[in-house]
């Protein structure tokens, strides 16, 4: 990456400030904005009127669409204008009006983005969130600050997270919702009001899963959401019937975990002060969610 870039491929029009390391293949179409801080992996596609801006760092492959805005320092009103960063793995595709901001010094002061991820029109990243491989963020899907979403999650179109909220792998979340707690893996939510509805099924087969793991999770769905007894009986029950069953034990690890944070969110129970991502030595606050994102 330390490589000049090939002038050929980027428009007369775009402005790449000094500073910016991209790969010399990467393409820089008319009006679009690379900030001093960026680092632009092989392949890398930015097109017209995008910006890429702040401490940022993307793989190979991404592709910027027209008007997305990735880069950008934080909506959280407690940000202090420290040296926050934004990474990016590789292949993801960021489409028009889609926006992914760097971290804050009292998260951690890194937001992460996994490769081979979809970001539709519109969808939003806040500052601190952990996004990992193969997740879809469909039209207008907006992420809180801190958000964990696992491996191969889907979030329908304009539904909403609150800040802390995790999400396991192979989720499938539907559309036009408020999310305010975790949401297990391999599970469809979604309904009024928003909850656990089943197992995520047709995502489960077309990922090649095998009948007999989709029948032990849909059985440890029946015996924890469906039957009138509380949950750490239903817990208990799936342990005793499936000990050895490791994507049985990844949803009910995930449901305890999630009961022990505020409001069903885990991660809310491990928040705390942070140690800038300066290395100045001194301890951030602890903030107010309300503040910002």
């Amino acid at each position: 990456m330390s490589e000049p870039a090939d002038t050929h491929r980027i428009h007369p029009t775009a402005v790449i400030e000094s500073g910016a390391q991209l790969a010399p293949d990467v393409t820089v179409g008319a009006y679009a904005w690379v900030g001093a801080n960026v680092k632009l992996g092989p392949g890398c596609v930015v097109s017209h009127h995008a910006c890429i801006d702040g401490d940022t760092i993307a793989g190979a492959g991404n592709k910027f669409f027209p008007f997305c805005t990735v880069g950008s320092i934080p909506q959280d009103l407690k940000y202090r204008g420290g040296r926050c960063r934004l990474e990016i793995g590789d292949h993801n595709t960021f489409r028009e009006y889609s926006s992914a901001h760097v971290g804050t010094e009292d998260g951690g002061g890194v937001t992460r983005i996994g490769s081979r991820n979809l970001f539709m029109a519109g969808a939003h990243v806040a500052h601190d969130c952990i996004i990992d491989h193969h997740c879809i963020l469909a039209n207008n899907v907006l992420l809180a600050g801190h958000c964990h979403l696992q491996d191969w999650v889907i979030v329908s179109g304009a539904s909403a997270l609150t800040h802390f909220v995790s999400v396991g792998r192979h989720a499938f979340i539907g559309g036009v919702l408020a999310i305010v707690h975790d949401v297990p893996p391999y599970t469809m939510y979604g309904g009024a009001p928003p909850a656990v509805r089943g197992i995520n099924r047709v995502g489960l087969k077309r990922r090649g899963f095998s009948p007999t793991v989709m029948q032990a999770l849909k059985e440890a769905y029946r015996i924890i959401y469906c039957q009138d007894i509380p949950a750490t009986v239903g817990i208990r029950q799936v342990r005793e019937k499936y000990p050895q069953q490791p994507e049985v034990l990844e949803l009910v690890e995930f449901i305890e975990r999630s009961a022990l944070g505020k409001s069903g969110r885990y991660l809310e129970s491990v928040r705390g002060p942070k140690t800038p991502p300066n290395g100045d030595g001194q301890t951030s606050r602890e903030g107010n969610p309300a503040d910002g994102e």
